[in-house]
């Protein structure tokens, strides 16, 4: 029998209106209140009897008053507790009543996410929000309450409606908090506004497709074979290193040389260059917090940048640091090095993306602005690193608990490089592409442990939507959080919480409708047209490097006996990933 659906209440309930009702009944009820109630005169020291009629007018002045009166004072006193006290019932009553006659009142979540924002705040400052996402879904269900107008949803179904191609659901006041508070200056990823992301993310992904990007596998090779040099000085050495550490200062160094040419230096020195990775740390922690609460960001923003702390201070550095590159590239033009032949080079010799970008403005300076120099360049670091250091982290420390698996790939690759199929010392993308095993380990890792950790947070459009059988009014805030649908039972199997690469392979062998099902719900980079544009250096970086740590070397976790703890402030960064390295056959 096919199963009925919903009706929409007859009085539709939207977010937007309600909150204006609600403006609108505190004006009438404070105010007229205050109006017609009787209160005594009383004569206010230093003001004139203006006063009076402006405070009941809700027109009070700004300036300070000075009372020096006890009675007056204490008449003042008496209504300023009265007024708190109908502000607060005014609230309760506001609460009770949106609560009540929401269509979404009997969504079930914890008691305190009812009331507003805080839980969730709460909840993400813990750095452990994948977790507790998770353990909502498996007590309460598909959709949960995880604030007063936000819901966080784990259903295949839901993925085309929020997600998909055609989407009309916007992100959310969440991603303000991850720019710049000037409108003008926006950025890709936190980009609101649909047709504008779309119109330059059209402007931008052929530099970023797979076809351009395996050009730059020379600079991966560089800094793949520099980050094998340390690993062998840590092995005579025996020393345990902070590899979550070490895979940062890789993706670091490689994304410095697809954008700029130039290595950071993060693989030769081991430490922070410049306070790059404090600062991107500073960002990922700003965002995913005051995003909860966006209308705070330009005052948080502005304070912090100010007294040089927190997010906005690390965001400012970044900026700062972009644009510094920027100026050298331009300085070294002026000099003759690139004198207005910006792209006419040695054909071997790809060009940077910086390069790129500024060839690109140069032949069409109102298609691609200064402005989009920039901003793409600030987003090669912001996404370009962390992203890459996480995958590769979680593809390492699965494989090191479960030695069998180490086992097979480094078999499949050892027998690819006796049948001639991938070179000795490096190996090819495209030989990497060839080995199933590989390819399977990799992404049942980006399964278990994918970069992001909290819902990608979107608004309902107008006119509603109706997800997992109920209907979410305009304004609503939805969103999936990528560990709960790559936990999901019902699309992964029983043993979803299990690292199996095999499962790929077998899905792939038997087709169908269980492959469809396992891709449709796999978003380590996103979904639809808000997928990571960088993913595919993320894929060059993991397949260059993850062959030759495999066979060159032999790890073991400090404490294998404990899972790792991590920290996840959007990315989930592990935050005691401990090895001892070996040389292989040692």
């Amino acid at each position: 029998m096919t199963p009925q659906t919903p009706e929409k209440p007859e009085a539709v309930w939207n977010l937007e209106s309600s909150r204006a009702t609600t403006r609108e009944i505190f004006r009438r009820f404070i105010f007229e209140e205050i109006r017609s109630s009787t209160i005594p005169s009383v004569q206010l020291t230093g003001k004139n009897p203006q006063m009076y009629e402006d405070m009941t007018a809700g027109t009070l002045p700004l300036e300070p008053t000075f009372v020096d009166d006890p009675h007056t004072a204490s008449v003042l006193l008496r209504y300023s507790i009265w007024l708190i006290g109908v502000l607060c019932l005014t609230r309760i009553v506001l609460f009770l009543y949106r609560s009540l006659s929401s269509p979404l009142r009997s969504v079930p979540g914890p008691f305190l996410a009812r009331f507003g924002r805080i839980y969730y705040f709460w909840r993400v400052s813990r750095g452990r929000w994948e977790h507790d996402d998770l353990a909502l879904h498996r007590k309460y269900g598909p959709v949960v309450r995880v604030a007063s107008d936000m819901y966080s949803i784990d259903s295949p179904e839901v993925v085309k409606k929020v997600y998909g191609i055609g989407s009309k659901s916007p992100k959310s006041d969440w991603y303000d908090a991850w720019r710049h508070p000037d409108p003008n200056r926006w950025t890709l990823f936190p980009d609101r506004d649909m047709k504008r992301h779309a119109e330059t993310r059209k402007r931008f992904q052929a530099m970023y497709s797979m076809s351009s990007l395996v050009n730059y596998e020379g600079y991966v090779d560089e800094c793949a074979e520099i980050f094998c040099r340390r690993l062998s000085e840590f092995a005579e050495r025996r020393e345990t290193i902070d590899m979550a550490h070490w895979l940062q200062c890789y993706a670091f160094d490689v994304i410095g040389d697809i954008t700029y040419s130039q290595r950071f230096g993060f693989l030769d020195k081991g430490e922070d260059i410049a306070g790059l990775l404090k600062a991107l740390n500073g960002v990922l922690k700003y965002g995913a917090l005051v995003g909860i609460y966006a209308s705070w960001h330009p005052i948080v923003y502005n304070v912090s940048s100010r007294l040089g702390f927190g997010g906005a201070a690390g965001r400012t550095y970044l900026m700062q640091f972009v644009e510094e590159r920027i100026r050298q590239r331009k300085e070294e033009a002026k000099a003759g090095k690139d004198v207005e032949k910006l792209g006419e080079r040695d054909e071997n010799a790809p060009m940077d993306f910086l390069e790129k970008l500024m060839v690109a403005n140069q032949n069409d300076p109102e298609r691609v602005t200064p402005y989009h120099v920039f901003m793409m360049g600030l987003s090669n670091i912001i996404a370009g690193s962390d992203t890459t250091a996480v995958s590769l982290s979680s593809i390492l420390y699965n494989l090191l608990r479960h030695p069998d698996k180490m086992l097979k790939l480094r078999q499949e690759i050892e027998d690819f490089e006796a049948q001639g199929r991938c070179g000795s010392q490096n190996v090819a993308f495209k030989e990497s592409q060839e080995m199933p095993y590989l390819q399977a380990v990799m992404k049942e890792a980006l399964r278990m442990h994918p970069a992001t950790g909290l819902p990608m947070w979107r608004v309902v459009p107008e006119g509603g939507v109706e997800l997992c059988g109920r209907y979410f009014p305009e304004g609503t805030i939805v969103g999936i959080n990528t560990w709960c649908a790559h936990y999901n039972e019902n699309v992964f199997g029983p043993d979803a919480g299990e690292f199996r690469p095999e499962r790929w392979i077998e899905a792939e062998k038997e087709g169908g409708e269980r492959l469809k099902s396992m891709e449709s719900y796999y978003m380590p980079f996103g979904l639809g047209s808000r997928t990571c544009l960088g993913r595919h250096i993320s894929f060059l970086e993991m397949s260059k490097l993850i062959p030759q740590i495999v066979r060159r070397f032999d790890f073991e976790l400090e404490h294998p006996e404990r899972h790792w703890a991590t920290d996840n402030n959007w990315f989930v960064k592990p935050t005691d990933f401990h090895v001892k390295v070996k040389r292989s056959g040692e």
